[in-house]
Formats: C-alpha cells, sequence, structure tokens
C-alpha cells in the first residue's frame, strides 16, 4: 500500500517514451497516442464531441498521477499547453486563458502593475486551470486560495457547449475547485489590485512556543511563513509586511529585482548542516547543489529582502519529490502542533525537511480544505534519491503524521500526496453532495472521470 500511494520514480525515460508520465515520473497517464494537443477553445469543442470515452485535463502535471491517469484505451488525455495567455483585461482584472502558467499570470500582471490579491504558491510553472482545479495556496490570513480571487470562469463541459460562471452563479463555489471533474476551463477572469512592495523579516526563533506564536505572527503581518525543525527545537520564520518609503525607493534603486540586504544571519547554520547530512544520507545525491539541497542551505546566511510578492514568496525550487500537505482549523492549530511535540519526543521519527507552516484565511470554495475556516496547512516532503527510491524512514514519519492529523478533522491538499483511506469525505467537506448534484448537472455522463473521481464522488453509504 506504501509503494502505491508513494511510487518510487524513473530517474531516466526513455528518448521517445510511449506512455506520458507526470512531471515527478512517478505515475504513466496515458499512451501518447491517447493525447490531444487543441490549439483553440473550438478545437478543444470539436475533441470533446467526437470523442465518446472519459477526458482528463492535463496541465504542467505536477501531481500526483492519480488526478490523471487514465483507466481504458479509449479515454483521452487533452493538453492545455498551447490555450494560453492574456485574453482581456481591464482596471480592476485580467482574463487568461485557462493553460497558462502561473509565472506568466504573475509576468504579464507585474507588467501592468498590477497583482493577484491573493498570495503565490511556491511553485509557478502549474497551469491556471490546475492551481484552481487543486486549490493552489499561498500565505497570510487576509488571503485564502488563489480560485477565491476568481470573478469569472469559462468551461467547455463534456458535450462541446459552452458554460460560463460568475461569483452570482448558484454552482460558482463548485466551479471554483472542481478538481477536473466538472469540464474544460479556457478562460478565467482574475480579480487584481495595484502591485505591492514587501519587505520580508527572516529570523531564527524557538520552538518553545510555537503554538502561540504561529496566531500571532500571522495576525500580526501580512504574510507569513515558517518552517519547523522539531529536532532542534528551532523555526525559520518570515514576516512580510509593506515595505517603507525608503524600502521601496531602494527597490526601485536595484532595478526592480529582489533586494537583498547586507547584514547576514547566521543562526540557522547549525540545524541545517544537520538536515543536510539527513538529506544526503537518504537520497545518495552526489551533486552537493543538487536540487533538494538548496531548499535547505538558502536558509543559511539568510537575510531579509525587499521585493513584489512574486519574487519575495514565489521562490520554491520544483525537485521530485513526496510532498504531503494537511489543513487544520486555525483555531486548533496550536493544539495540533503541541500533538506533534509530544509525538516527536516520544518516537523520534526520522525527517529529512523542516515541517512547513502556511496558514490562510477561510475559502468559499466548496471543496477547499479551507474552506469557511482559516486555516493552517502543515507539509511535510520525503525527496527522492538518486536511483528512484524513497527512504523508508522518511515514509514512516510523513505515514504516522498524516494519521495524526486525520485524527484531527485535516482535509489533505488535493494537489499533493495523501492517503484516502484516512477521510471520510462527506464528513469533512459538509458540501460534498452539492458538489455532486453540479457534477450530475454539467457532467451526467461522468466523462471527465478517472478511477480517483470516481471513487471520490461515490454517493455516500449510510
Amino acid at each position: 500500500m506504501t509503494q502505491e500511494r508513494y511510487p518510487r520514480r524513473q530517474p531516466q525515460l526513455p528518448e521517445s517514451p510511449s506512455r506520458q508520465w507526470n512531471w515527478a515520473q512517478n505515475a504513466t497517464l496515458a499512451h501518447i497516442s491517447q493525447i490531444d494537443y487543441p490549439a483553440s477553445e473550438a478545437e478543444l469543442q470539436a475533441l470533446l464531441c467526437a470523442s465518446h470515452g472519459r477526458v482528463r485535463i492535463m496541465g504542467s502535471r505536477m501531481s500526483p498521477g492519480r488526478m490523471l491517469a487514465l483507466a481504458d484505451a479509449g479515454d483521452r488525455l487533452i493538453d492545455t499547453s498551447q490555450l494560453r495567455g492574456l485574453l482581456a483585461s481591464d482596471e480592476q482584472s485580467a482574463t487568461f486563458a485557462g493553460g497558462t502558467p502561473l509565472h506568466e499570470v504573475y509576468e504579464v500582471l507585474t507588467g501592468m502593475n498590477r497583482m493577484l490579491p491573493a498570495s503565490p504558491g511556491v511553485i509557478a510553472a502549474q497551469t491556471l486551470a490546475g492551481a484552481l482545479a487543486t486549490g493552489t495556496h499561498g500565505q497570510g490570513l487576509q488571503q485564502s486560495t488563489i480560485g477565491d480571487e476568481v470573478l469569472a470562469i469559462r468551461m467547455v463541459l463534456a458535450d462541446g457547449s459552452i458554460a460560463e460562471f460568475d461569483r452570482q452563479h448558484a454552482d460558482f463555489p463548485a466551479v471554483q475547485l472542481g478538481l477536473g471533474c466538472l469540464g474544460a476551463v479556457t478562460a478565467v477572469t482574475l480579480r487584481t489590485c495595484p502591485l505591492g512592495i514587501y519587505t520580508c523579516h527572516k529570523s531564527a526563533v524557538s520552538a518553545d512556543s510555537l503554538a502561540e506564536d504561529l496566531l500571532t505572527w500571522n495576525q500580526d503581518y501580512a504574510l507569513s511563513k515558517a518552517w519547523w525543525f522539531p529536532g532542534e527545537n528551532q523555526v525559520h520564520l518570515w514576516t512580510a509586511r509593506e515595505a517603507t518609503d525608503e524600502e521601496r525607493e531602494n527597490y526601485r534603486l536595484n532595478g526592480d529585482d529582489l533586494l537583498k540586504y547586507h547584514e547576514t544571519n547566521d543562526a540557522m547554520n547549525q540545524t541545517v548542516d544537520r538536515t543536510l547530512e539527513h538529506m544526503r544520507s537518504d537520497t545518495q545525491i552526489a551533486d552537493e547543489n543538487g536540487k533538494p539541497f538548496r531548499t535547505v542551505t538558502r536558509f543559511k546566511d539568510f537575510t531579509d529582502v525587499t521585493g513584489d510578492i512574486y519574487q519575495v514568496f514565489c521562490r520554491g525550487i520544483a525537485t521530485p519529490q513526496i510532498n504531503v500537505e494537511i489543513a487544520i482549523p486555525l483555531e486548533r492549530a496550536p493544539a495540533v502542533i503541541e500533538r506533534i511535540k509530544r509525538w516527536h519526543a516520544d518516537e523520534q521519527p526520522h525527517m529529512h525537511y523542516p515541517v512547513i507552516l502556511r496558514c490562510t484565511g477561510a475559502s468559499e470554495s466548496w471543496l477547499s480544505p479551507a474552506y469557511q475556516q482559516a486555516s493552517c496547512f502543515f507539509g511535510f516532503v520525503v525527496y527522492y534519491a538518486e536511483d528512484g527510491s524513497l527512504s523508508e524512514e522518511g515514509l514512516a514519519f510523513i505515514t504516522a503524521v498524516e494519521k495524526l492529523l486525520a485524527e484531527e478533522g485535516g482535509r489533505p491538499h488535493w494537489g499533493k500526496y495523501f492517503d484516502a483511506s484516512l477521510y471520510n469525505w462527506d464528513r469533512i467537506y459538509p458540501q460534498l453532495a452539492a458538489f455532486r448534484a453540479v457534477r450530475e448537472r454539467l457532467d451526467p455522463q461522468h466523462r471527465f472521470s478517472n478511477t480517483f473521481s470516481q471513487q471520490l464522488l461515490k454517493e455516500a453509504t449510510a
């Protein structure tokens, strides 16, 4: 079962593979002959009208294989990479094609001196439609998922017809985060606001009072993110506020590039070195500058920075990994932190990366892990070894900690890894029945389904 949830990856694929793999190369999605590449919305409509099997929509393939994998030879996988770019804009919004990568969305908005009111996720290679389908989020209690800043969504339905949804539409909370089960998103209108410049203060603090401090950091700062090293009882903390006039001017003088301050702090260096020892042992990666190591070495000799929201927070280093992220209601986060502390002290589990803590405000999306409640997302990572294997001790850790968080009412991030058997979906998502009803209206034949979504959306049993 562990191998099924956390599969080995294939480090080297043949030059001309016969099957499409997901980005991490740990799951096959479809035979190459099953993939279509529409160049326009009209072509997508024609494809759906001409086919009769099930259909899944492929963006950047960043999610686990279960989200996209086809089951039957007659099914189709639709690549949206040609459906991208800015379609329209006004003073308060911008409309992008669904297949637009997030980094293009951010670059276009920055060029317009605008930004999304939502903090970005750390990886910007994913497509806009994919980010909405999986509930991508950033950090900060004054915002939630990227989907919560959507004003309107345009989709091609299973029969090839066009449907449009705005915030007044009764089905909008389902369409905001649809898991790719309702239709093919071709256009997304996003709320925008003036581009903000932030100064992010970085520090190393004791985890003694983490349970209380987490709430304070998120209440006092617009944006906050923390990496918790339980074994060292230490936290690497980022807290960001709007830049002062002087900081903003210095940023402009730096050519609008991320401004790093000269004073550095080495308080995390010993903790980082110990963490790197674990990572080297687990991954057997010879390159000291390999991507997994760079995700940790950046904590050494850290410095405050000033930049726009994307320069400061969209800093993820995409590297193959098993990433588990579970949302807990913010009001329960302190008690959960204390429980993890006790468990860690008793069990001394093996981990080679810190616990990532990001909090968001409540979401309006029915299937968002933060639906109707400010939440703290607890993130856990195990990197793949050079040969495509995973540390058994690392997997034992994330398996145990996910079970703990599920017992606390946690909701897993849809685009990451999780053990579905731990969750009673109808209990933790009170609007799941309403979502099913929307799916029945928009896709009564369940064409936008696969094995995973069919299992998720089956009717609850008594």
